[in-house]
Order: structure tokens, then sequence, then C-alpha cells
């Protein structure tokens, strides 16, 4: 996809390095936007190889209202391997941190417990929530199949409440859709975007969750637009964002994205959708900052 080489490019050509939380430098923009129309395909990088999986199976987590760690690790999903929840297992960069933060299973009040569960106690993983806190997510749904054209169909996960209580305060930290002569768009706000391994996961996330609410509610697919922030790119990063500048966009299409057993998004399970016609180059590998 264009739209996302364009901001990459854009973080090489200004050049403004600042420090990080993590340790090494990155190049930083203030503020950046994502569009693309789900009408030309699924917006899965053909520049490298993106592990559709992986993205399914942690929005499944999320779509669930689900905390605990383990539940990726059953499905080989080892994206929040290193975060845990900071009453249980402090944030730290030593030794010792690292590892209490990798055994403790418990991920805090996270996106989808913010989600499903906003400003509802939060306890431990394990604990029943039903009928806890506010459900945004079935909110906006039932407000689009009723009102169309309400303009206040949002899901925020930023409670700043609760942000000590989560594994990592929500760099997406959230949407709102919009219903326009038919059309379902999805529109995401973004504090933080750790633009070569982040970005990529992150649009395809809102991709699949855009085509989601939109079988669920009877539009068509429409607009994925990402309002970024603190947009950059670390040093060590540098190498494998210019190989991929370097690789035709255009060699490959657009893989489609079909979904079967279609129910509900609260039914809907990752194995469901697939994508179709995926064609990329090889992965370029990234080292992960945590």
């Amino acid at each position: 996809m264009q739209a996302y080489l364009d901001i990459v490019q854009k973080v090489l050509d200004k050049k403004e390095l600042k420090g990080t939380r993590q340790g090494p430098d990155a190049y930083t923009i203030a503020g950046a936007m994502f569009e693309h129309d789900m009408a030309n395909g699924f917006p899965l990088l053909t520049t490298k190889k993106v592990p559709f999986r992986l993205i399914a199976t942690e929005l499944e987590f999320f779509i669930k209202g689900i905390t605990d760690k383990q539940w990726l690790l059953d499905r080989n999903n080892h994206i929040w391997d290193e975060w845990a929840n900071p009453k249980k297992a402090p944030y730290g960069h030593d030794a010792e941190s690292k590892k209490r933060m990798l055994d403790e299973r418990d991920l805090g009040a996270i996106y989808g417990f913010q989600w499903r569960h906003f400003n509802a106690k939060y306890v431990n993983f394990d604990t029943d929530y039903n009928g806890e806190g506010v459900d945004q997510l079935k909110n906006i749904i039932e407000t689009a199949k009723k009102n169309p054209n309400d303009r206040r169909m949002i899901v925020n996960a930023w409670n700043p409440s609760m942000l000590d209580q989560m594994a990592l305060p929500p760099c997406h930290y959230g949407y709102q859709i919009t219903v326009v002569n038919g059309r379902l768009n999805l529109l995401w706000n973004q504090r933080s975007v750790d633009t070569m391994l982040g970005l990529p996961f992150n649009i395809a996330s809102y991709a699949l969750l855009l085509h989601l609410l939109a079988k669920e509610t009877g539009y068509k697919e429409g607009k994925l637009v990402g309002f970024l922030a603190d947009v950059h790119l670390f040093v060590n990063h540098v190498e494998g964002a210019r190989e991929q500048l370097s690789r035709d966009s255009k060699k490959y299409s657009l893989p489609t994205l079909q979904t079967d057993n279609f129910t509900s998004v609260f039914n809907w399970k990752a194995e469901d959708s697939k994508v179709l016609n995926y064609q990329s180059f090889d992965k370029i590998p990234f080292e992960i900052e945590i």
C-alpha cells in the first residue's frame, strides 16, 4: 500500500531524532494520516509478509474482552509475551523485571476489557465480568443498526483512572464508526506509532474489525482512516525500512478477505476469516522494542 509507504518515507525524510522510553533513539514526526478504501482490497502489506493469523487471533482476544495472556499462548500468538499487569509485575528493563513480566499471565485492564467492560472494577484475568461496566462495542453496533446517521459511535480504550492497571497504556486508544451512503467507515486514533512493526498490524487489525462490523450491521465496507500522533521509526529499523521502500509496491495486488459461518461479531473466531490470493515480498526482520 502506497499510503503506508508514504508515511515511512516521510519519517525518514524529516530526520527528526528523539529519545525513547525503550532505549534506542527514533526518527519521529508529529502527526500523519493513513487512509484506505476497502473497495480496493484488504490492506495487508505486500512489500513484506505480514502474519494475518496473529492479527486475527489478537483481534478475537480483544473482542472477547479477555485479559489472560495464556489464551494467546494457547493459539501460538506471542505478541503480548513480554507484557504484564504492572500491579503484579512492574515494568522494567532489568533481567529480573523482564522475567516477572514474561511469567505473569494477567495483562490487566487492557484494550478488550475497556471495549467490553469500560470502567468496571478490574480484579483478575479469570474474573467473570459479565454485565459489568459499559459494553462500548455492543453499543455502537446497536446504534449503527438503529440510527446509522449517529455521529457518536465511539469506542474508547483510554481510561485515565485505570492506566496503572494496564500492561501497556493503549497505543491505538479509540475508534469511531460512521455510516455514509450505506458504507460503514472506521476511523481510529493512535497516540504512539511503531511505524515498521506495529503500524502494519494496526492497519490490518482495524480493517478486519471494519469488515466484521459491516457484516454485523449489513452495510458495505467503506473507508479505513488512521489519525496517527507520535509516528516513530527506531534507528535500528532504518535499514529494514529502506529495504521495504526499495520494493515494488505494485508488483502484487492486495488480497481479499473472506469470512465464513458468520453469525455475529461476538461469536466470530479468527479461523473464520481468511485472506485470499495474498502474495508478498519476503518478511523483513525488525527487533521489537519493549
